[in-house]
């Protein structure tokens, strides 16, 4: 007897057979002709179910709230970059069968690509890549999902020589798993696709670099048209120096990192992690020095980067070099919730500089360039936001140099004025480069929001989900008050250490499964955290030294009380 489930869309009830694909529903029962899907109107390419995203090979065999998802949301800007990705890979695989590509990071609005073991790259051979995937979109080819044994899945990946997804399956032991086809390529891919190559209007494929090519999309702001392209070879070149580290330690795709997690190697690989970035640091206050009048560090980065941890640790780097350095957190100088500037929606915009008491902190660093005491404000983010003052005043002696850390650290509106001479500017991010095989990344967003949910639970009392409901206004002020000022910066930094993954899995899994369906907001990015995180292979937090810059987010570190 043939069971049907009952899917709500609004005020409308439909009735199907249990088990019908998505894909039919949109088109037999929501009057969407999927033959007629073009870019430019926005069409549906996906269903929430109970706020599952639910993609069109998918099936639904329980009753559940449905919503369209439609390809200008935030959900659909995620399909079309991880469809125009795994598009690149079949263009490819199709011109060029002996070579392995390789997706390394995010560029602005791209994706930096090259080929394994290839030190240069012909602009022929870029611009026939970008020919050949004009070519897959014309022929609108469906993308379709396929359930394929394990045993079969392995062996698919071994023969086409795919080794980091080959590698990364060794620790998963799924019977089945899904993988995506398009024509005559079949690979895997970690979050839903759309359903056909048509569907991928704009784009570009540009020459990147001596070795690479960058694959640009429309951002946010501007779904229907590209943005002028702007270079950022200060961004670029950390990349490539900590790629340069994955090569030192011999780690480039998850499926190694859980290796050596496994292993007895992993002691001495969480060393030279620590000690790399020890070099670095120690490498920085040398070129403060090196300057010879700066009295103010300024060190900006986006959410959950690891400044605090970062500017103690650079602050002994500089006592070390005889200068008597001075912490200041732009956290402190936050003005109470009930005096926040708003945002679009009504709520307290504590991403925005004027968040902060600017007046105060103006006036503080007015003081103490003058030479006069200042008692420094705290602020508690436990006790409903309350400011005060510990009374224990400072003041710049000859050999003192404030370091001053906090998002908006690089905004020339913090200190208008203030001389060049006497300033070092540092940006620093969380930029992993670590992929979970050659065709899928993994987001540098992602690490940075799994920092942030096992932090502000562990000092804020904060819940996964109240995080994840604040993000996307992190997002929006980052990209407005923090990205914009990247390159102001005298040297970059990058804070992610390649084994924090393992280390953090443990603490966020069982946050992000307090995130329930009923989470509107929250529950899509749970999921797609928690499905992420199964690749993972676990490490205790005791292996972590106490001076870690991973310990601000995990605790036990040897500097904060707090932390």
């Amino acid at each position: 007897m043939e069971r049907f489930v009952t899917l709500q869309l609004g005020t409308r009830s439909i009735r199907i057979p249990a088990g019908m694909r998505v894909e039919n529903i949109i088109t037999k029962h929501l009057a969407l002709n999927k033959e007629s899907l073009r870019y430019e109107d926005n069409p549906v390419i996906a269903l929430r179910m109970n706020n599952e995203i639910m993609s069109f090979g998918a099936r639904i065999s329980v009753d559940a709230t449905i919503e369209t998802v439609r390809m200008f949301s935030d959900i659909g800007k995620r399909m079309y970059r991880h469809t125009l990705s795994y598009l690149l890979a079949y263009a490819s695989e199709r011109l060029f069968p002996d070579r392995r590509l390789v997706i390394a990071h995010a560029l602005g609005d791209g994706f930096y690509f090259n080929f394994d073991g290839m030190f240069s790259l012909a602009k022929e051979d870029v611009h026939a890549l970008a020919a050949e995937l004009r070519s897959l979109v014309s022929e609108d080819i469906p993308i379709q999902q396929e359930t394929v044994a394990y045993s079969a899945a392995v062996e698919h990946f071994h023969q086409k020589g795919y080794i980091a997804t080959e590698q990364l399956l060794s620790y998963r032991n799924d019977p089945t798993l899904e993988l995506y086809r398009c024509g005559e390529f079949l690979d895997i891919s970690y979050e839903p696709l759309l359903p056909t190559t048509r569907l991928l209007d704009i784009w570009e494929l540009r020459p990147y670099g001596e070795r690479g090519m960058l694959l640009r999309y429309p951002l946010s702001a501007d779904f229907l048209h590209l943005a002028q392209f702007k270079d950022n070879p200060l961004l670029f070149s950390i990349f490539r120096e900590y790629k340069l580290w994955g090569n030192i330690l011999k780690v480039d795709c998850l499926g190694a990192m859980n290796r050596i997690c496994g292993s007895q190697e992993i002691f001495t690989f969480i060393r030279m992690n620590e000690d790399l970035q020890h070099r670095k640091i120690a490498k920085i206050a040398d070129m403060v020095s090196e300057k010879g009048t700066v009295k103010v560090v300024f060190i900006a980065g986006p959410s959950s980067s690891g400044k605090t941890t970062f500017s103690i640790r650079l602050a002994i780097q500089l006592r070390l070099l005889g200068f008597n350095p001075i912490q200041i957190s732009l956290d402190n100088y936050y003005r109470p919730k009930t005096e926040a500037p708003l945002d679009a929606d009504g709520k307290p915009d504590l991403e925005i500089l004027e968040a902060l008491d600017l007046d105060l902190f103006r006036e503080n660093l007015r003081l103490l360039y003058a030479g006069e005491e200042v008692d420094l404000p705290r602020f508690d983010f436990k006790n409903n936001g309350r400011r005060y003052f510990e009374n224990k005043p400072i003041s710049l002696k000859d050999n003192t140099i404030l370091v001053i850390e906090g998002i908006h650290g690089l905004n020339p509106n913090l200190v208008p004025g203030v001389d060049p001479k006497t300033t070092f500017k540092i940006y620093i991010s969380a930029l992993t480069q670590l992929n979970l095989d050659d065709h899928n990344r993994i987001s540098t967003t992602d690490n940075r929001i799994l920092r942030r949910i096992v932090r502000d639970n562990r000092t804020r009392s904060t819940t996964a989900q109240m995080t994840l409901e604040m993000w996307p206004s992190v997002e929006r002020g980052e990209t407005h008050h923090i990205f914009p000022f990247q390159n102001q910066a005298d040297v970059m930094i990058n804070s992610a250490l390649e084994y924090e993954l393992p280390v953090l899995k443990p603490y966020a899994e069982p946050l992000l499964k307090t995130v329930k369906p009923e989470a509107y907001e929250a529950y899509p990015t749970a999921r797609r955290l928690l499905t992420f995180l199964e690749n993972v292979y676990p490490i205790p937090a005791n292996l972590v030294p106490t001076d870690s810059l991973l310990r601000e987010f995990i605790g036990g570190s040897e500097f904060h009380s707090e932390c």
